[in-house]
């Protein structure tokens, strides 16, 4: 439920022209532009635009917090919706893969998640993006159906098929573990993989004609991993105007000189490094070449990497604007990620002097309320 009228006092606010001491009003789920209704006293917080998180999957571990544990998925999205609040998000892309791995990645589970999100009420605002096994060709009727069928706004292209082996005549090491997870023989999984393999020249035409389908129903197109400016060149003759997790220098910047998106992961500039031996999000950011952080795997990471930035010497506002006004520039959301009168009343109230999250605002709804700002609400001081 959308809260009534609110002014927010005492508060610092960051505008797009920086840090505000004037006041913030809310009204009918949107920020206002004088103040309206009740007054709150928020001396000693700041007041920040909520996060649009890009891409995260760690939304799997809410819906089977053990392997084979699967949840309700309406039961394991309110668990999501929770989370999101309690970290900031106020807008989330739910990561879901289109793959051959099968399972929780596989196109019947994807199809079911579209289902759950589209009659599952979330406080967050969240979009749905499939991640999609480019070696999948014989599938990819069914994909389209899928992303025009569910409004699916955002489609990233992926291969994660083992080539090496494959070209070796290897079988990978994890073929039987990934077979199970798929529900088929090993037998089954490793004839799967080398079929695939082996129409890898028929995959450029292929993807092609399923790019330029989703490029005329206006979906918005990423690619993944990219590793050299030349990957990212296939990419972008895809219409992939999005570079998520390049993994090197050179491709992060042949996507930026071409006025490309470019994401990374909040998990690897917290760490302060890649978990998989990858380009640092730290040495891109202070390049200038990221443009959103993304929470990929961990909710948490896309806040506190803004603050360890803000801590290192950026300016809060640059710092912030990564994981809010310049996702949502990427993802074509111009009604959010900025604390600017009639944009949506997406807010997170945060401690000044911790920096600990104490309250979020999705489109005027509370998604998150704890510690001494409650009393704050409820008309005693906190």
């Amino acid at each position: 439920m959308t809260l009534p009228d609110l002014t927010f006092r005492g508060a610092r606010v960051l505008t797009p022209d920086g840090l505000s001491e004037s006041p913030l009003a809310l009204s009918r789920g949107l920020i206002a532009d004088a103040p309206t209704g009740r007054e709150v006293d928020l001396s000693g917080y700041l007041v920040l635009p909520g996060i649009v998180d890009i891409h995260g999957d760690g939304f799997e571990r809410h819906l089977a917090p053990r392997r084979g544990a699967l949840e309700s998925l309406s039961s394991g999205l309110a668990s999501l919706d929770a989370e999101l609040g309690a970290n900031g998000i106020t807008t989330a892309v739910v990561a879901q893969f289109f793959s051959w791995e099968g399972g929780m990645r596989g196109p019947d589970f994807a199809e079911d998640l579209a289902r759950a999100l589209a009659g599952t009420p979330m406080r967050a605002d969240c979009l749905m993006q499939l991640r999609l096994e480019t070696g999948m060709i014989r599938d990819f009727g069914r994909a389209l159906s899928l992303i025009l069928g569910a409004h699916i706004p955002y489609v990233v292209l992926n291969d994660h098929l083992p080539h090496r082996e494959l070209s070796e005549g290897r079988r990978p090491p994890n073929l039987t573990g990934q077979a199970l997870k798929a529900r088929r023989s090993p037998e089954e999984h490793w004839r799967l993989l080398r079929e695939m393999h082996a129409a890898r020249d028929e995959v450029p035409g292929a993807l092609a004609h399923l790019c330029g389908a989703l490029r005329q129903h206006g979906v918005l197109i990423g690619s993944h991993d990219d590793h050299t400016a030349e990957d990212r060149a296939r990419g972008r003759a895809l219409g992939a105007t999005l570079s998520e997790f390049p993994e090197t220098l050179a491709a992060a910047e042949a996507a930026k000189s071409a006025g490309e998106g470019v994401i990374m992961g909040a998990p690897n500039l917290v760490r302060g490094r890649s978990h998989a031996g990858k380009v640092a999000a730290g040495d891109l950011v202070a390049a200038g070449l990221v443009d959103a952080l993304a929470s990929d795997y961990h909710y948490p990471s896309p806040a506190r990497a803004a603050f360890r930035l803000e801590a290192e010497g950026m300016d809060l506002g640059r710092a912030w604007a990564l994981v809010s006004s310049g996702p949502a520039r990427l993802l074509g959301l111009p009604d959010r990620g900025r604390i600017v009168p009639g944009l949506r009343a997406d807010v997170v109230i945060v401690e000044e002097a911790t920096r600990r999250i104490a309250a979020t605002l999705a489109g005027g709804a509370v998604s998150h309320l704890a510690g001494p700002v409650a009393g704050r609400f409820l008309g005693t001081r906190g």
